[in-house]
């Protein structure tokens, strides 16, 4: 048997909803101890939300942790809205939050999507930063993209046939347009089969061993709403075509980092998160030797809470 390498679960003792733009009201909540070191967590899609399993990593003692769901996504408002819906508009939406909270500068926590934003909002506000530990590194460049969609059908070819399976045959040469095409102008019948479909892929490809139990929604508007939103920021290159995350290095390279990664992640592979390291030296690169992609994984989770605890020294 092993051991839950996680803190035990915490409640928020305060939640709310602040509005950031005329179209959205973000869901927020806070955990663990007030007037501790404030850590904000940064959930992965993009598209999905934050859940609480993702307040286990920190020592609710020590640390003020706060989580919010971004634009369109989980407990926000509205639900899978893709209007006025970007990362710059995201990173406005943490400083946002940090100022309402009455936070100075916090530690920030991000994992696969949640480690693009917080690279993101690190080139625009190191300086409201204490430190950033990031998990399973996803820089946002075409060939990253065209990995998920296409490359690992190599190393998993019964989940991407089933994946590609709804589409026509001119349509799989540009899966992410036939995707987006059905979530966004298809009937509901067809937006919920293409949701459900990804959903299966994801999660075929998201563990080295998967758990017994499927972390698919059964939420049918909830996953729809998630794949909206991730398909609109995919589709847009995440918003940062013009500005690529490596050539922004210099602006958070002073800022004490932690990268963790698998070694057999499938989704996001280790040699982006290998090239970011080569670029920021000064970052902690580890490697977790027996692990994919998903932070739940043991190796991943202990990691990081081996992360957090030492990041408990930082003034």
């Amino acid at each position: 048997m092993t051991t839950d390498p996680l803190f035990p679960p915490t409640e928020p003792y305060h939640s709310g909803y602040l509005e950031v733009s005329p179209v959205h009201q973000i869901y927020y909540e806070e955990c663990g101890n007030p007037h501790g070191k404030p850590v904000l967590v940064l959930h992965g899609g993009p598209g999905s939300g934050c859940n609480p399993g993702q307040r286990r990593f920190f020592d609710p003692t020590h640390y003020r942790i706060v989580l919010f769901d971004q634009r369109g996504c989980g407990r926000s408002l509205p639900a899978g809205c893709v209007d006025d819906n970007s990362i710059q508009a995201l990173a406005n939406d943490m400083e946002l939050l940090r100022e309402h909270l009455g936070i100075s500068r916090w530690l920030v926590f991000g994992g696969s999507w949640g480690s693009t934003l917080a690279l993101f909002y690190a080139s625009l506000h190191a300086e409201k930063i204490t430190g950033l530990l990031l998990r399973g590194i996803f820089l946002t460049r075409p060939s990253e993209i065209r990995w998920f969609l296409y490359e690992v059908g190599r190393i998993f070819p019964e989940a991407w046939v089933r994946f590609v399976e709804p589409l026509s045959t001119n349509e799989i040469t540009d899966i992410l347009s036939a995707y987006h095409q059905r979530i966004f102008n298809a009937p509901e019948n067809e937006q919920l089969t293409a949701a459900q479909s990804w959903s299966v892929f994801e999660n075929a490809i998201m563990y080295l061993s998967p758990p017994a139990t499927s972390a698919a929604s059964s939420n049918n508007s909830a996953m729809i709403a998630r794949l909206r939103v991730h398909l609109h920021y995919l589709i847009h290159d995440c918003f940062l075509a013009d500005s690529p995350l490596l050539a922004q290095v210099e602006k958070f390279r002073r800022i004490p980092a932690i990268i963790i990664h698998g070694r057999y992640d499938m989704v996001c592979p280790i040699q982006t998160a290998y090239e970011l390291h080569q670029a920021w030296s000064e970052a902690d690169f580890r490697v977790v030797p027996v692990s994919g992609h998903s932070a739940s994984e043991p190796g991943i989770a202990a990691a990081l809470v081996s992360a957090t605890e030492q990041f408990k020294s930082l003034a």
